[in-house]
């Protein structure tokens, strides 16, 4: 997922270097448009002092033409730059939503995370109370094992003493 990012960002990034071009040539070409108008304006003047009425409304039609054009094609510069910012929009949106889901799952998992924390320290406290039960039943029987052969041990004195008695008898 982190690679996806970097490559949004990337193409974000790229995307976004291309429209500040776009952006530095509609400078430009307004620049010159308004230039190019000068030139016109100046040049209109000398051929109103120069030419005849025939050539100066073809000349105007050739500029007005090249105007067109122009226009035409800062239209459809901006129209790419409203394009690729609406992508870069839609990018972003999906990103912040992307972002979200993955801090929504992550918060999840610590909880879950945290769950099996608890369950894990309470089986550790059951399991260290059933050892030391076990260890208290295990002396218990310790102590009545060794009551038991001691008993035995006297039982089997008693008995030869009584055999003994009987013979003597």
């Amino acid at each position: 997922m982190e690679a996806d990012f970097s490559e949004m960002r990337t193409e974000l990034h790229s995307q976004d270097s291309l429209w500040r071009r776009i952006q530095l040539e509609c400078q430009q070409l307004h620049t010159e448009l308004l230039k190019i108008k000068e030139y016109k304006d100046m040049q209109e003047i000398q051929i109103k002092h120069q030419s005849s009425p025939v050539q100066l409304p073809e000349q105007l039609e050739n500029k007005n033409t090249e105007l067109l054009l122009f226009a035409e094609s800062q239209e459809c510069q901006q129209k790419e730059l409203n394009k690729i910012r609406s992508h870069v929009y839609r990018e972003e949106q999906s990103h912040c939503s992307e972002q979200e889901r993955m801090k929504t799952e992550i918060s999840d998992l610590t909880e879950e995370l945290h769950q099996k924390e608890i369950t894990i320290a309470t089986i550790m406290e059951k399991a260290t109370l059933l050892e030391r039960q076990l260890k208290t039943e295990l002396e218990t029987k310790d102590k009545l094992l060794a009551k038991q052969q001691l008993l035995e041990l006297q039982y089997q004195v008693i008995k030869s003493e009584n055999t003994h008695l009987k013979e003597m008898v």
